[in-house]
């Protein structure tokens, strides 16, 4: 499952992302407002921690902006041990939970926990190209019952296929994952590398569009060459047609 933490204290966040980490979630860290309300607008978290004193954009104005869109994510709010106030305003602004600082990391994870079991489980649809699977959760390529020369021979893409294909499992960084998502719910269509960039990037990151041919050239030698077209002056199509070599969701 993927949980997002918003916090601004740098040294607490790693704290939490890497106890969460221990416990098998994938977790994104914002340290700001505006980098929090873009990705949780944006990505499908299983839940968030959102501390409600974020520079940039208060924690309150970003779960406002988060539910007045529809967006239903759970949300653990942090609060101060005596801001009652504040506790009382972030339930009445959508709110499922609060913690107050400071707190045991143990008490986090058994209200995420409880966070988690007390919300529809979403099912969304298997991403699929060739043999591999994308876990979302995870955030990973898991290759199923394919043979190891499943890329063409002779070539670099098939010794690293091959070399991937035998461990069953291919991790993404979180640019390549977000990437190869977007490109999988949007096969046969072009997409230009601007549109492609302000998807992928972080709200205020770099968004220099010529840093995505660089991780189509990574992708490429994962899934194989003749996945993504290049067509010039456009932008790239993602093959999602042809027997086993597009992608597929799960029905």
């Amino acid at each position: 499952m993927r949980l997002l933490i918003a916090e601004d204290d740098a040294e607490l966040g790693n704290r939490l992302r890497d106890r969460l980490a221990r416990e098998g979630y994938a977790v994104d860290l914002a340290a700001d407002g505006i980098d929090a309300h873009h990705l949780g607008a944006t990505e499908p978290y299983d839940a968030v921690i959102l501390d409600l004193g974020l520079p940039g954009r208060p924690g309150l104005e970003v779960l406002r902006g988060w539910r007045a869109a529809g967006n239903t994510v759970p949300v653990l709010i942090l609060t101060a041990r005596d801001g009652w106030a504040q506790r009382v305003e972030g339930l009445q602004a959508g709110a499922d939970d609060y913690l107050g600082k400071p707190f045991h990391p143990e008490e986090l994870l058994a209200r995420v926990q409880a966070l988690l079991r007390r919300a529809a489980p979403a099912q969304a649809p298997e991403l699929r190209v060739g043999p591999w699977r994308l876990d979302e959760a995870r955030q990973c390529l898991v290759a199923e019952g394919v043979p190891q020369n499943d890329a063409p021979q002779g070539t670099d893409a098939a010794q690293e296929t091959d070399a991937r294909t035998a461990a069953r499992e291919q991790p993404l960084t979180a640019t390549e994952f977000r990437l190869l998502r977007y490109f999988m719910r949007h096969p046969n269509e072009v997409l230009s590398k601007t549109r492609l960039s302000e998807h992928v990037y972080d709200y205020d990151g770099d968004r220099d569009s010529n840093v995505i041919e660089v991780y189509v050239r990574r992708l490429r030698g994962m899934i194989g060459a003749d996945r993504i077209e290049t067509r010039r002056g456009q932008g790239y199509l993602f093959r999602g047609d042809g027997a086993g070599t597009g992608v597929a969701e799960a029905r």
